[in-house]
């Protein structure tokens, strides 16, 4: 049957073949991609045109007519309004394909890179998973922001956030209600509570912090009574001051209104002190994956010198100390760097030193006085590793690289740029840390090309 051309609402029938980088589905019509929410692989659809451009086209199911088996039916109310899920309509057996794929494509099309990713570490379990949780505070409530806006969903229980995190945030909407304390706006820069950030423990134990536009707040005592009923193994209330606009979530004052300003935790077998700021991963069970994985490609023996750079709290820098001679871990977050020191000598790991400072001037600076590492890992936020990060990484020459990254674009662009520096590709996994969004982790090995293999590659 011929299909009508391409314009705005316009109707076709297709054929969805995968998922884009964003978890939507992806049919092909008339030599263009449609990108249609909600689809499964496998799905013929009918669907309308919302959006037409250059090369491509976004549109809507009118009718499946045949449903994958794959196919699920949300648990979550919220799913399709609030856009911190991507794949609640998917079996996790198919979303675990999705993101294996998905990593595939960045190392083959932007990395130019044949390796092949060995598979995917999937979760235990996909449910309740996050350790911590930043919710967004809108005039009508607290929840999480719809997808592609800043307009706040109120959320009272999310599938993939704690128990305990859903109580406190509930617990700062009712303390808002009772004593009229508004809700920032970021139109008007106006209002008060910003964000209720949760960081939950193994035992279940939380610290909460309340992110608010000024640095106090009206009736701290009883803001404090009602987080303490709602989770009473609270170990500490604290206040962060962020009066900038903007999307970024904490400011840079803190202070504490009960309790401690930190939060315990275990990890690999290791305890770690954890301030607000300070990077760790948000699902514990599958970060000992990870690491454990990332530990297998360092490849140490015990001898070797071993750079962390963005080493956040030195979760995975005192992991590599333990197979290594010696590891130095770098962080540009101050606080991130005083727990990562304290949690070293909680732990007893002598062979490990931090400085703090941007990665690319520490890598710089290190390969200045001619640090020369036998192994450097990395992980780097989304937005990947500068083009001078990866320059110094290659002037201390060493002999592997081992990259974690939570963006699979971004690790392709970077692989790309570690081959113009003779460093190849050599094994890659996925790791899940995020089910049930359209994020995964992605750890790799990169290595130096030999003489030999370079000879062999020009023939």
């Amino acid at each position: 049957m011929e299909q009508p051309p391409l314009r705005l609402h316009s109707i076709h029938t297709g054929l969805v073949e995968g998922y884009s980088a964003e978890g939507l589905g992806i049919v092909r019509l008339d030599g263009a991609v449609v990108f249609v929410p909600g689809a499964v692989r496998g799905e013929t659809v009918d669907i309308k045109i919302t959006k037409v451009m250059k090369s491509a086209a976004a549109g809507e199911i009118l009718r499946i007519q045949t449903p994958s088996p794959e196919r699920r039916e949300p648990a979550c109310p919220y799913f399709g309004r609030c856009g911190g899920c991507d794949f609640q309509h998917l079996s996790y057996e198919e979303e675990l394909w999705a993101k294996r794929r998905r990593v595939q494509d960045a190392l083959s099309r932007l990395g130019g890179s044949d390796v092949e990713a060995a598979g995917i570490a999937g979760a235990a379990s996909p449910a309740h998973y996050r350790n911590k949780s930043q919710y967004p505070v809108g005039v009508g409530g607290i929840g999480f922001y719809q997808a592609r806006s800043h307009r706040v969903v109120p959320v009272e229980r999310c599938l993939i956030q704690t128990e305990v995190s859903d109580r406190t945030a509930r617990a700062v909407g009712d303390w808002m209600k009772r004593y009229q304390i508004p809700a920032y706006d970021e139109t008007t820069g106006r209002g008060l509570i910003r964000h209720v950030y949760v960081r939950v423990n193994a035992r279940g134990e939380s610290l909460c912090c309340v992110v608010c536009n000024g640095k106090k707040l009206p009736r701290e005592p009883e803001l404090a009574a009602m987080i303490l009923e709602a989770a009473p193994d609270t170990a500490g209330i604290v206040l962060n001051a962020n009066t900038a606009k903007g999307n970024v979530i904490l400011g840079s004052k803190y202070r504490t209104v009960w309790g401690q300003n930190y939060l315990m935790d275990t990890l690999c077998g290791l305890e770690f002190k954890l301030s607000v700021p300070s990077f760790y991963q948000v699902n514990r069970p599958q970060a000992e994956v990870l690491y454990g994985k990332a530990l297998e490609l360092a490849g140490l023996t015990g001898r070797e010198t071993v750079l962390d750079l963005y080493c956040g709290a030195g979760t995975i820098t005192l992991c590599l100390a333990a197979k290594a001679g010696r590891v130095i871990g770098a962080e540009i977050v101050p606080e991130a760097i005083r727990d990562a020191r304290e949690n070293a000598a909680r732990n007893g790991v002598e062979n490990v030193e931090f400085f703090q400072g941007d990665a690319a001037d520490i890598a710089e600076k290190l390969s200045a006085e001619g640090l020369r590492p036998d192994v450097i890992t990395v992980d780097p936020p989304r937005k990947g590793l500068a083009p001078e990060v990866i320059g110094s990484i290659a002037e201390m020459s060493p002999e592997r690289v081992v990259y974690i990254s939570c963006d699979p674009a971004t690790l392709g662009r970077d692989v790309k740029i570690f081959g113009g520096y003779g460093y190849q590709a050599r094994r890659a996994e996925a790791v899940d840390m995020f089910p049930r969004t359209r994020h995964v982790e992605t750890v790799i090995l990169l290595s130096k090309v030999q003489k030999q293999e370079l000879r062999n590659g020009l023939k």
